[in-house]
């Protein structure tokens, strides 16, 4: 058990983190409800829950990658559907927006911190799925694919956040309805309005951001444990 915990001990310690933080944003929302008798902010809880699976996902497809045979057997198939729910990861993202309309039934600090901890569970649980699977093509493909399949789910992203909040489409209609999805996405591309284009371009951005950011925090870590050995064998 030892051996495990020192082998994947900052995996094992951001799952945990996400976790603890994901139970922390459920329980203010179950506070709010019990204080108000209301049940605004609850559907944050499903939002959450959906940021989840692309998580769960990514987690087991870096688990079957280091096999060969199953990075074209048996990963695609996990790609196919991180794909699909990875945007409601950083979705929690734009649920911020409510403190506009949110009713005055508490402090409006708490809705600040209810929506930053779910917004901010969101988007680390899309970073970390996004860099499992990076490191997988990393791996087996090399950095050029790695670095454009982050570029483009970043944009894929931008697109997702806003058919979602505007278009009111979900991840699960392109079985459902893939007719529905297809033409929502054909009439953006072929007509996209000002407004939409720069919803798309600053999520994209800011969510590259964030994970840029992320990444090179952890490269830090990196270079510090590096640097450590090396001193330590002088």
């Amino acid at each position: 058990m030892w051996e495990l915990w020192s082998k994947h001990k900052y995996k094992i310690g951001i799952f945990l983190l996400l976790l603890t933080a994901s139970m922390i944003a459920v329980s203010l929302v179950i506070v709010r409800v019990l204080y108000t008798d209301s049940r605004r902010h609850v559907s944050l809880i499903w939002n959450l829950f959906l940021a989840w699976i692309p998580f769960l996902l990514a987690y087991m497809a870096y688990v079957f990658s280091w096999r060969r045979w199953m990075v074209y057997l048996i990963v695609p198939g996990f790609l196919f559907l991180w794909l699909l729910f990875f945007p409601n990861a950083p979705y929690v993202l734009t649920d911020l927006q409510d403190l506009v309309r949110s009713p005055h039934e508490v402090a409006i600090w708490y809705d600040v911190i209810l929506l930053n901890w779910f917004s901010w569970s969101g988007a680390l649980l899309g970073v970390v799925s996004l860099y499992l699977m990076q490191e997988i093509l990393l791996r087996h493909f090399g950095r050029l694919v790695g670095w454009l399949f982050v570029l483009s789910v970043s944009a894929a992203t931008g697109l997702g956040l806003y058919l979602g909040r505007f278009i009111r489409l979900n991840s699960w209609d392109l079985f459902r309805a893939p007719q529905e999805v297809v033409e929502a996405i054909w009439g953006w591309l072929a007509d996209p309005s000002l407004s939409s284009v720069g919803f798309v371009s600053l999520y994209t951005l800011f969510f590259l951001f964030i994970y840029l950011t992320l990444y090179a925090f952890g490269h830090i870590l990196q270079e510090g444990q590096k640097f450590t050995g090396r001193q330590e064998g002088v």
